[in-house]
């Protein structure tokens, strides 16, 4: 793509002022894509934030679909947002560029940008888990599409704690209701954590609440099924011996439940 010689004197006009500090105006800018995408990446490298999602903004609504500088604009709009600490918007931004560009150098990046900038939306287990499910949809996408990434090393960790934060969540959802006498409803969500977050430290707990529920509703068989599976899972376990007692044990002892939850 061409410059003219009066559009770029134009662009470099409107470089210096969104160097100065001068906000950028779209309604008085008369250059081309091109020149609005230097514009933008000049005040993006010097930390115009506003003027960089509005001039980036722009040409993703603008720009042809197979214009080169479409995934570039999609990935620093994201960044801008995310500077700006508007995370919605930077992961949206990010996950459009992996979208509409599966191929490009940047869709990695941009789903793990797109994960990490869910999650910090999801800022404790026990709140809305929305953003958390939406992180982890982004983190899996990119460890799935793009096995070989430096990054999925870090994007499978991410998953992992994630997966904790899921499974720690159904897990006090779970005490709630145990504590409140309601063992049905507290038994499906202990179930939901062994059965779907299996490898997380909390599937543990889970199983030795199963046990306290299902003994205090009298489904013994059902505590001691659980109690085999601990038994398996953990033999040197000091709880899973308190509530369950060794292997060799034939009669199970009461329950007696752990401090907090």
């Amino acid at each position: 793509m061409r410059v003219t010689r009066g559009l770029l004197a134009a662009a470099l006009l409107s470089v210096v002022a969104v160097g100065c500090g001068t906000k950028l105006d779209l309604k008085k800018f008369n250059g081309d894509n091109e020149a609005l995408y230097r514009i933008s990446l000049r005040a993006f490298e010097r930390k115009h934030w506003d003027d960089a999602v509005v001039g980036f903004e722009k040409l993703t609504l603008d720009l042809p679909a197979h214009d080169t500088l479409l995934s570039l604009s999609y990935y620093y709009l994201a960044q801008a947002h995310e500077h700006k600490a508007e995370y919605l918007l930077a992961a949206q931004s990010y996950s459009r560029l992996a979208e509409s560009f599966p191929d490009d150098s940047l869709a990695d990046r941009s789903l793990y940008n797109s994960g990490r900038s869910y999650a910090r939306m999801w800022r404790r287990p026990d709140l809305d888990a929305q953003y958390g499910t939406n992180a982890l949809a982004s983190f899996e996408q990119m460890v799935t599409l793009y096995p070989g990434s430096p990054l999925a090393p870090d994007g499978q960790r991410q998953i992992t704690r994630l997966q904790d934060w899921f499974a720690i969540k159904d897990y006090k959802t779970g005490y709630h209701y145990q504590k409140r006498g309601a063992f049905d409803s507290a038994i499906i969500y202990y179930k939901d954590v062994v059965k779907n977050y299996p490898q997380t430290p909390t599937a543990r707990l889970a199983q030795l609440r199963l046990v306290d529920a299902y003994r205090r509703i009298k489904y013994r068989d059902d505590a001691n099924d659980v109690c085999t599976q601990l038994r398996a899972q953990y033999p040197q376990d000091k709880e899973v011996r308190e509530r369950c007692g060794a292997a060799t044990v034939g009669v199970l002892p009461s329950a007696q439940p752990p401090a907090g939850p």
